[in-house]
């Protein structure tokens, strides 16, 4: 039965952690993006988030979208750089044309660094984007 379900592969849908400053608390902060880079809006996505390492884990946060438009982005949640030292996995659900989509973007710990940042797909931002 498993093996006659179908999961299409996720494209064009990425989790970035963004290096940007805050204009109210005027500091540089990280925080985890949700992206859309596709040309078809998502809808009801479910992202839950946690850290862990092989003797700790943090709480599990759950976040839901309606919507996220074609070519868009939202923010997820602020990151807190002692969470960088442990693995960060986000779990994505969504629909995108009445089809469920599922994918489980990895960063790993120490991998969220300045020195590691790039350009982030769709944003005017600097990043690091997850496998």
């Amino acid at each position: 039965m498993k093996k006659d379900i179908e999961i299409p592969k996720v494209v064009d849908v990425y989790v970035a952690i963004v290096y940007e400053y805050n204009t109210i608390y005027k500091t540089q902060d990280w925080n985890a993006y949700i992206i859309n880079n596709t040309e078809t809006d998502l809808e009801t996505l479910l992202i839950v988030s946690e850290g862990y390492t092989d003797t700790k884990i943090t709480s599990k946060m759950r976040r839901k979208l309606d919507v996220l438009p074609k070519k868009s982005y939202a923010k997820i949640e602020l990151m807190q750089e002692p969470l960088f030292e442990m693995n960060n996995t986000f779990k994505v659900s969504f629909f995108k044309n009445n089809t469920l989509f599922d994918k489980t973007y990895l960063f790993k710990k120490h991998t969220v660094a300045l020195q590691a940042l790039q350009d982030v797909p769709l944003m005017e931002a600097k990043g690091v984007l997850a496998v």
